[in-house]
């Protein structure tokens, strides 16, 4: 099965929002929330850019990575107050996201 031109875009999408928040695990605003935040924020961002590669290789895992670590991203700045521009960007990135890839869901390769 081939990817279509919606995922193509939302994975571009994706590894460029990857890319762009990842230098914020090493901003002094996390640095100062505890000393395991940026951790577990640069784990987060971790699991996003993998459910990307696998989303690019049309792989169920990597729609199932996808949901888990933006729903962990979203509970992680809802618990550490960070509600400015990123977070609704990644709310309306989640709802789209889930959007397209669930209709494509059963077509997707469940192997490796």
């Amino acid at each position: 099965m081939q990817r279509n031109k919606y995922i193509s875009a939302l994975c571009v999408i994706g590894y460029l929002s990857v890319v762009i928040s990842f230098p914020q695990v090493f901003s002094p605003a996390i640095k100062k929330l505890g000393i395991f935040v940026p951790a577990i924020y640069g784990s987060i961002m971790a699991l996003q850019f993998m459910a990307f590669v696998g989303v690019w290789y049309f792989k169920q895992w990597g729609v199932l990575l996808l949901l888990a670590s933006f729903i962990t991203k979203i509970i992680f700045c809802l618990l550490t107050n960070q509600l400015a521009f990123g977070f609704y960007f990644t709310i309306s990135f989640f709802v789209l996201s889930c959007f397209l890839l669930l209709k494509k869901f059963k077509l997707m390769d469940r192997n490796l």
